[in-house]
C-alpha cells in the first residue's frame, strides 16, 4: 500500500495544483460559462469533436466523446460560431453575464467554404496540441472497395501511414513497429481482445454500427495507457431519437441489418445492428454433390460462419444525465466433420467418426453514466466486461460392431484459451476558463487469465474411461491508473497538453507501478503551421503470445507475472501540421525504444503442449522502431481521400533467439505507400479506388543443407540432410502492391435509397505472395517459392438504407 501511495503522491500533487490554478479568481479576469451539447438537428446524435468557437477572441474549445462543451469566456457580448465537418455551422451572439447552457442542433450539409470565412479554424489539425492522430470519416470508409463487398474499419486504417497489415487478406494491425497486443482497441470504451473474423481477413466492426473511428500512434495523453503503440477509438451509434431509421446490406460474403429508433422521442433511443456470414450455407450443396460422386462411402462436411450483433440504448435522463448501455457479441466457428463405414475381416463392421473444430468468442459490455455537475464540470462513470475465448479439439469414434455386440471407442482432445475482465472507471473533464482544459480520473480492472488447459478423454471400452485436464492454472490480477492532464494555452502561440499517468499491477504477490509522464507542444510559427513535439512513457501489463505467423486466434493472452516483468516503452515525436484550402497535411518523425517484449523462443509453442509452466517457453527482449510519416488527407468535397507515405525501421533483440543479435521484427516494411480516391462523378454514380505499395515482409528461410553420416549400433551407415536456417528475417518476400476499385449507382425513392455496389479486389491480378518456402527447381537447386491466394477478385453487394 505504502508503494501505491509513493506512486500518486507526485500526481495527486500536480492534480492539486492544476485546480488551484483553475478555482483561483486571479486566474483569468470575470467570465461566465456558455455549455451544452452539440447534436445532429435529424437524428439527435451527439457530435463528439464539433468545434465552438469565439471569432473575435480566436478562443474556442472541442465538444468531449459524448458531445458537451464548456467554453468560458470574459463578461461582455460575443460571437459564436459552432461547426463540425459536414455540418452548417450556426452563429450565435451571446451576453456573457451570466452562465448559459445551450444545446445545439446542426444540419447536415457541407458549408466549408463559408466556415472557413468566419476564421473557425480551431478543428484543423493546426491548431490542435494532439500529433499522431487520423480521424477518417465513416462514410468516407464505407466508399472504398473491399474484399467481398463488405466494408472494413481496419483494412481502411491500413491505409494510413505508420499502420501496416500483418499480411495479405489480414486485419490486423502493427503501429509504428509495434505487434498487435500493444494496440489497445476500444469499442465505446472497452478493450477488445480479439478483432478478426475469418482468420484475419474480416474485423468485428460493423461499419453501419459505428458513429467515429480514430487511431492514436503517439503523443498519447494521460487519459490513455496500458498499451504501447497505438489507441483505436470506435464509437457506436447513440440511436436516432426522432423516428425509425435502417441499412441492410447484401454482399457475396454477409448480409447485415441495422436498426435505429426512439424509444421515447427526444428522450430515448436504441441501436441495434446484426450481421451473419452464409458461407456455409453456399458450400453446403457443393460438398453434397461432392459426396454424392465420390465412389467412397464417406463423406466430409465442412462448416465455417461468423456473427456479429451490436447494440446500444441511450436514455436522456434529464438535461444533466445521460446513461448508455452498449453491448457487442461475436462468434466465429470453423470445422469438419468425416463419416465412413467399411467391413473388416470376421464380419465386423467399422463406423468412424471424426470431428475436427475451433471456435472463437468475443463479447462486451458498458454501462455509462454522463453527469455535468455544472458548466464547467463534467464526469463519466462507466462499469465494463470483456470476455475473449477459444477453443479448438480434435474427436475420433469408431462402433465396431460384430453379430451379437458393439463396441464403441473414443479419443477426443480439447484445448481451450481465454481472458476476462471486469472494470470500473471514472473520469472528469474540467474546463475552468479559456486556458485550461483539465482532464483527471482512474480506472480499477480484474483480470481472469485462461493461458491455455488441455482436456483428454479416452474410451477404449475399459471399465474407467480417462478423463483428465492438464495444462496451465487460471491467474487473477488486478491493475488500476490514475491520471491527470491539462491543455493550456501558454501564450498565443504556443499550446501544451501536460500530464502524469500512474499505473500499478498485483499479480501472484508481485506488484509491479509506473509513472508515465506525457508531454505534447504546439508552436504557431508566423506563416501559421504547426509545429508540433510529443513525448511518452507508456507501461503494458497483459501480452500477446504469438508465432508470427497467420493470425489464427490460437494466439495467447498473458499477465506479467513475478517471473515476466511488464512492456515499456518510449516515443519522442516532432513534425509539422497545416491546411492548405481543403487539404490537411502532415509531416511526422518519431523513435521509441522498446523494453520487456514477450516472445516464444526458438521452436517453441504452448498449444496442446502438456507442459504447465508456458513461462519457460517464453523469453524477453528489447527493441527500436523509428520513422518518417507524411499524409495528405481531403475529407469533404465531390473528391476526398488521402495521399500516405511511411519510411520506418523495426528491431528486435532477444538473448534465446537469434544467438543474442538484432534482427528485424517480422512486420520490419522500409517504405510504404498508399492512395486513396473517392469521387462522385454526379447523377447516381460515384466511385473510389485504393492502390497500396510495401516492402515485402521479413522472414526465416533455410539458407544452407548439408548431408551427414552416422552409424548405428549394427555397424548399418546411414546420411541424413541437415538444413540451417538463415539469420533471423534475413530474407524478404516480394514487394506488396494491388490496386483495388469500386463503383456505386445510387437511388432515392421517396425515403428509401438504393445503391448498387461492384467492387474489384486485386485489379490488376498481382499475385501478392501470403507465405514463402525454400524448395527446389527443376535443376534441383534451392529457390524461394512464394505463395498467393488473392488473385483478381469482383464483388457485388446491394444496399438499402431508409
Amino acid at each position: 500500500m505504502s508503494h501505491y501511495f509513493r506512486i500518486l503522491k507526485p500526481l495527486l500533487t500536480l492534480a492539486a495544483a492544476l485546480c488551484v490554478l483553475g478555482w483561483s479568481p486571479n486566474a483569468v479576469a470575470q467570465s461566465f460559462t456558455l455549455s451544452g451539447h452539440v447534436q445532429d438537428a435529424a437524428s439527435g446524435e451527439q457530435l463528439l469533436g464539433a468545434t465552438v468557437w469565439c471569432s473575435d477572441l480566436s478562443i474556442g474549445v472541442a465538444a468531449n466523446t459524448y458531445g458537451f462543451y464548456s467554453l468560458s469566456l470574459p463578461e461582455g457580448e460575443h460571437q459564436v460560431v459552432v461547426s463540425y465537418i459536414g455540418y452548417t455551422p450556426q452563429r450565435f451572439s451571446v451576453l456573457f453575464d451570466q452562465d448559459h447552457k445551450m444545446d445545439v442542433e446542426l444540419v447536415a450539409g457541407t458549408a466549408l467554404g463559408e466556415a472557413v470565412v468566419t476564421g473557425e479554424l480551431f478543428g484543423h489539425i493546426e491548431e490542435q496540441v494532439q500529433m499522431s492522430k487520423i480521424e477518417v470519416p465513416i462514410e468516407q470508409i464505407k466508399r472504398l472497395p473491399a474484399i467481398g463487398g463488405e466494408v472494413d474499419l481496419l483494412k481502411a486504417l491500413q491505409l494510413l501511414p505508420g499502420v501496416q497489415s500483418g499480411g495479405e487478406g489480414s486485419s490486423g494491425l502493427y503501429v509504428r513497429g509495434g505487434s498487435p497486443d500493444q494496440n489497445l482497441m476500444l469499442l465505446d470504451g472497452v478493450p477488445l481482445y480479439s478483432v478478426n473474423h475469418l482468420f484475419g481477413f474480416f474485423s468485428v466492426f460493423n461499419a453501419d454500427a459505428v458513429k467515429s473511428m480514430a487511431i492514436t500512434k503517439g503523443g498519447f495523453p494521460a487519459r490513455f495507457g496500458g498499451r504501447l503503440s497505438s489507441i483505436l477509438e470506435i464509437n457506436l451509434k447513440d440511436g436516432h431519437m426522432k423516428e425509425i431509421h435502417g441499412d441492410a446490406t447484401v454482399s457475396i460474403i454477409a448480409s447485415k441489418l441495422t436498426l435505429e429508433g426512439p424509444i421515447v422521442k427526444d428522450k430515448a433511443s436504441f441501436m441495434i445492428s446484426a450481421r451473419r456470414t452464409y458461407l456455409d450455407i453456399l458450400l453446403r450443396p457443393l460438398f453434397a454433390r461432392i459426396n454424392q460422386n465420390d465412389n467412397s462411402s464417406g463423406t466430409v462436411e465442412p462448416r465455417y460462419y461468423f456473427y456479429d450483433i451490436n447494440g446500444k440504448v441511450n436514455w436522456k435522463v434529464s438535461d444533466r444525465d445521460r446513461v448508455f448501455f452498449s453491448t457487442f457479441s461475436g462468434t466465429d466457428d470453423f470445422g469438419f466433420s468425416t463419416q465412413d463405414t467399411y467391413n473388416q475381416s470376421g464380419g465386423q463392421t467399422v463406423n468412424t467418426e471424426s470431428d475436427f473444430g475451433l471456435d472463437w468468442i468475443n463479447s462486451v459490455q458498458a454501462l455509462r453514466w454522463n453527469h455535468e455537475w455544472q458548466p464547467k464540470l463534467f464526469s463519466n462513470v462507466t462499469l465494463t466486461r470483456s470476455y475473449y475465448r477459444f477453443n479448438t479439439g480434435i474427436e475420433f469414434s469408431d462402433a465396431i460392431t460384430t453379430a451379437d455386440t458393439t463396441i464403441n471407442e473414443r479419443f477426443a482432445a480439447l484445448y481451450r484459451s481465454g481472458i476476462e475482465d471486469y472494470a470500473a472507471q471514472i473520469d472528469f473533464d474540467y474546463a475552468p476558463n479559456a486556458s485550461h482544459y483539465v482532464k483527471f480520473g482512474a480506472k480499477w480492472t480484474h483480470h481472469r487469465f485462461s493461458p491455455g488447459a488441455t482436456q483428454l478423454e479416452l474410451d477404449f471400452g475399459q471399465p474407467n474411461p480417462i478423463d483428465t485436464l492438464l495444462g496451465a492454472m487460471d491467474i487473477n490480477s488486478n491493475d488500476s491508473y490514475v491520471y491527470v492532464e491539462d491543455e493550456v494555452a501558454v501564450t498565443s502561440r504556443l499550446r501544451a497538453n501536460v500530464g502524469l499517468h500512474a499505473s500499478m499491477m498485483h499479480v501472484q504477490d508481485k506488484t509491479y507501478g509506473s509513472l508515465q509522464p506525457r508531454l505534447a507542444l504546439n508552436y504557431r510559427l508566423p506563416n501559421g503551421t504547426a509545429l508540433k513535439a510529443s513525448y511518452a512513457q507508456m507501461a503494458q501489463f497483459v501480452n500477446l503470445l504469438t508465432n508470427e505467423g497467420l493470425g489464427l486466434p490460437t494466439d495467447l493472452w498473458v499477465p506479467s507475472t513475478a517471473k515476466i516483468r511488464p512492456q515499456k516503452r518510449w516515443q519522442v515525436a516532432v513534425g509539422l501540421a497545416d491546411t492548405f484550402g481543403e487539404f490537411e497535411l502532415s509531416l511526422e518523425g518519431y523513435y521509441k525504444g522498446l523494453d520487456g517484449l514477450l516472445s516464444y523462443k526458438d521452436g517453441a509453442s504452448f498449444m496442446f503442449n502438456l507442459e504447465t509452466d508456458w513461462e519457460e517457453q517464453v523469453t524477453q527482449g528489447i527493441g527500436n522502431a523509428y520513422g518518417l510519416e507524411f499524409l495528405a488527407q481531403k475529407k469533404m468535397g465531390r473528391t476526398s481521400g488521402w495521399v500516405g507515405y511511411t519510411l520506418s525501421w523495426s528491431n528486435r533483440k532477444f538473448d534465446a533467439i537469434n544467438n543474442g543479435a538484432w534482427y528485424p521484427f517480422t512486420y520490419d516494411r522500409r517504405h510504404d505507400v498508399s492512395l486513396v480516391v473517392n469521387h462522385e462523378l454526379g447523377g447516381k454514380w460515384s466511385t473510389s479506388a485504393a492502390w497500396v505499395y510495401g516492402t515485402g515482409r521479413a522472414l526465416t528461410l533455410s539458407e544452407s543443407m548439408y548431408t551427414t553420416f552416422f552409424v548405428d549400433e549394427q555397424g548399418n551407415i546411414y546420411e541424413e540432410e541437415i538444413t540451417l536456417p538463415s539469420g533471423k528475417n534475413a530474407f524478404r518476400m516480394s514487394p506488396y502492391h494491388r490496386l483495388d476499385v469500386s463503383i456505386v449507382q445510387t437511388k432515392t425513392i421517396e425515403n428509401m435509397k438504393r445503391s448498387l455496389i461492384f467492387s474489384v479486389y486485386n485489379a490488376y491480378n498481382n499475385l501478392n505472395p501470403f507465405f514463402a518456402n525454400l524448395e527446389e527447381n527443376s535443376n534441383g537447386q534451392p529457390v524461394i517459392r512464394e505463395y498467393g491466394i488473392f488473385p483478381f477478385l469482383p464483388s457485388i453487394a446491394w444496399r438499402l438504407s431508409f
